[in-house]
């Protein structure tokens, strides 16, 4: 007698398959993990918006490698829990949580200020934390958020922070931007968005902004020994989408992202692009990797 299996076990069988073909599909999605195997002994790290997402997951790796990691983030609550599971996942004690809104310059100089009297060297800073297609607002200095936080922040941080890259060079300086910026316009009339506003092409003209700094600031430091580049991290699951409208929509995440959700990068796939930029050694006197993106695409200027 041959023995059939109940119509149960098949019925139940086909979730698990479809979880593990979606968890297969994923895997293959993000793409592979940087391995390189360099140590960070004695080096000083800096990461914007390093509480959450591609941010934390890039400190973490940091922590790892015996960085000296700085958590440059708005949230002190938020930057003192992840600070901890860094800590206790890595047993690196010198992981620490510092004051710093991209939202406002004040702030900004003030965690500047601190750090340089904490700290003689930087070797990489990582500018990472940012905001997308959120309602019409402006920073505290009068500037449009995603244009000021995306952008005029990590401008007037990084200049801050130069002299120390300087003098700790070889250093590296890596700008986390979007493949959104091939659909951006520098708005030179209506920079800050006051006569028409779009939550996406603002966004787009922030990422645009990040590249075209990029490229600049590496052709001015050409020579210093600090390298400059930008990344794409790709789509990923992160806090960064919480102002789109699918993602506050009960509809869209009982039936659409599911389906979404193999092509979406996690947060730590998606910190990948930024550990390779700031570790691999073929990269050392590699400056503007973005420029790589922009060469076929001439930044459009329209008032």
């Amino acid at each position: 007698m041959v023995w059939t299996p109940p119509k149960i076990v098949f019925i139940c069988s086909f979730p698990c398959t479809v979880v593990a073909l979606a968890s297969l599909k994923k895997a293959h999605t993000g793409g592979t993990h940087y391995n390189g195997k360099e140590k960070l002994t004695d080096k000083v790290v800096v990461i914007t918006g390093a509480n959450t997402g591609i941010g934390k997951e890039t400190a973490l790796e940091m922590a790892r490698r015996n960085a000296k990691v700085i958590m440059a983030c708005r949230d002190m609550y938020k930057c003192e829990e992840s600070r901890q599971s860094i800590v206790l996942q890595t047993n690196n004690k010198y992981v620490y949580c510092r004051k710093c809104d991209l939202s406002s310059f004040e702030s900004i100089r003030q965690f500047v200020d601190r750090f340089k009297k904490e700290q003689s060297q930087l070797h990489i800073l990582i500018n990472n934390a940012g905001v997308m297609r959120c309602p019409k607002s402006t920073t505290e200095d009068g500037i449009e958020t995603q244009l000021g936080v995306n952008h005029m922040g990590h401008f007037l941080l990084t200049n801050l922070l130069l002299d120390r890259l300087k003098a700790s060079a070889p250093s590296r300086i890596i700008n986390v931007s979007s493949i959104a910026h091939k659909r951006g316009e520098i708005k030179v009339k209506d920079l800050n968005s006051e006569k028409d506003y779009d939550p996406a092409k603002a966004y787009e003209q922030s990422k645009l902004a990040n590249v075209l700094f990029t490229n600049e600031l590496a052709r001015k430091l050409q020579g210093t020994g600090v390298t400059v580049n930008a990344v794409h991290p790709g789509i990923v699951d992160t806090d960064i989408i919480r102002h789109m409208g699918f993602y506050n929509s009960t509809l869209s995440t009982i039936f659409l992202y599911p389906f979404a959700w193999p092509f979406i990068k996690s947060p730590k796939q998606g910190a990948q692009t930024c550990i390779y930029a700031a570790l691999d050694p073929s990269l050392t006197h590699v400056s503007a990797i973005a420029r790589r993106l922009t060469q076929l695409h001439k930044p459009r200027m329209r008032s």
